[in-house]
């Protein structure tokens, strides 16, 4: 059974990235030929940089990434907070709402906020399909993931510690910054990366609500409806790999902060 086991995972994984593998490696091909190989090269990813579509597709998403970063952060992590201060049954029905954008479909997503912004846009002229309207759908489907990084941390800290820093005589908003804030940072931060991330990858929801505005996997997309160019395969591989980055700094601080909760565990049964 073991060995089946292996077996089935070995296929898997090539199922799942033997075409990534195979994009990257014709990436560097001194050729248009997808199929045969005619030596190692970089000049498509030279030829990448000095297109101005793709430059001003990057700028657009890394823009619209930051800000919905940062904006999905402040506001899911005040979300967070206030939903560990509601009662069992209200706390239920706002994280079932919470978790909608994340269990509908992303098509679905994007056309009733296309429908929305399209209405704004000819009944009360504001909101035009563009970077705005980019920045509050990316900041809506990002949002749940910011609050489920974030309840974990607060369900781990002690209750009680914030109530004991204004028994000291501190006030609630230093307090918060001084006892809670901590607590939770790890939360924020994973939250942060990972709204970042989603960001960066999303196609769908980007490609109806973001009008003129074009991102980066929408360009890509444009791009091979003409035909398949190596600079895909280049523009490809970079996207790939710095999602791949931000994935492992994601595991890598949820490795070191279970690592920290069961130090402190262990230190609390010898106390």
């Amino acid at each position: 059974m073991k060995a089946i086991s292996k077996i089935y995972t070995w296929l898997i994984f090539i199922f799942l990235y033997a075409p990534i593998v195979v994009l990257m490696v014709f990436s560097f091909n001194d050729s248009k030929s997808r199929v045969v190989w005619n030596g190692f090269t970089l000049s498509w990813y030279e030829r990448l940089f000095h297109n101005e579509e793709i430059l001003n597709a990057l700028t657009n998403t890394l823009i619209i990434a930051v800000i919905t970063a940062v904006c999905a952060t402040i506001l899911g992590t005040a979300a967070a907070i206030g939903i560990r201060s509601m009662n069992k049954w209200v706390k239920r029905v706002v994280m079932n709402l919470t978790n909608l954008p994340m269990v509908n479909p992303e098509i679905v997503t994007g056309v009733s906020m296309l429908l929305l912004f399209v209405f704004l846009h000819d009944r009360l002229g504001i909101l035009k399909p563009g970077m705005a309207t980019l920045v509050i759908a990316h900041i809506t489907f990002c949002l749940p993931y910011v609050v489920l990084n974030v309840m974990p941390k607060l369900r781990q800290m002690d209750p009680h510690l914030y109530e004991a820093a204004q028994d000291l005589g501190c006030h609630p908003v230093p307090a918060f910054f001084k006892v809670v804030l901590p607590e939770i940072m790890p939360g924020i931060v994973t939250g942060m990366i990972m709204a970042f991330t989603l960001s960066i990858d999303d196609f769908v929801i980007s490609y109806f609500t973001g009008g003129t505005t074009q991102t980066l996997p929408v360009a890509i997309y444009s791009m091979t409806r003409k035909i398949v160019s190596p600079e895909i395969n280049a523009l490809s591989t970079i996207l790939f790999g710095a999602v791949m980055i931000l994935l492992i700094i994601i595991n890598l601080r949820q490795i070191r902060d279970q690592k920290r909760q069961k130090a402190s565990r262990k230190g609390v049964a010898k106390a």
